[in-house]
């Protein structure tokens, strides 16, 4: 009786450990959102972002997927990118193809509410496309979010 009592016991703090997660999780998401509508700021993480995903890279050539909406924005930043790509490792500048005929998924809203959706920032991808490298602001919720996950251990 109490090794039963014991198991329920933990089974409800893991199950309230996983809504509070799912909460913050799905709040978090709500707030990403937010990030791409002030475009000062959005313009500099956005090349954050593209220079981030050179330096795991480091490919001379690489295809740039953003979303339709940011397009313009990857533009304007792409010259300096590179060239901060370039000084940090001193190479010479990549090149960068930003794809201009497949774009990430626009952002969640009521049209597309259960399709594929994308809250901002690149997809970068070695030329032959078997190095990729998501960095989206989902994806690098999503990693800090499953950090959070309990860790199953094997013997």
């Amino acid at each position: 009786e109490y090794s039963m009592q014991l198991n329920a016991s933990r089974i409800k703090v893991l199950q309230a450990q996983d809504d509070l997660v799912s909460n913050m999780m799905e709040a978090a998401s709500k707030e990403v959102l937010n990030v791409s509508r002030d475009h000062n700021s959005y313009k500099k993480l956005l090349k954050g972002l593209i220079v981030q995903s050179l330096l795991r890279l480091k490919e001379p050539a690489v295809l740039l997927r953003c979303r339709k909406d940011d397009h313009h924005l990857v533009e304007s930043v792409l010259e300096s990118a590179k060239e901060e790509y370039a000084q940090k490792l001193q190479v010479h500048p990549p090149e960068i193809i930003v794809d201009h005929h497949i774009y990430l998924p626009p952002g969640p809203g009521h049209h597309n509410a259960h399709g594929p959706s994308c809250s901002g920032g690149v997809v970068v991808a070695s030329r032959d496309g078997k190095i990729v490298c998501e960095n989206t602001l989902d994806a690098r919720l999503d990693v800090v979010f499953r950090k959070k996950l309990p860790e199953v251990f094997h013997f």
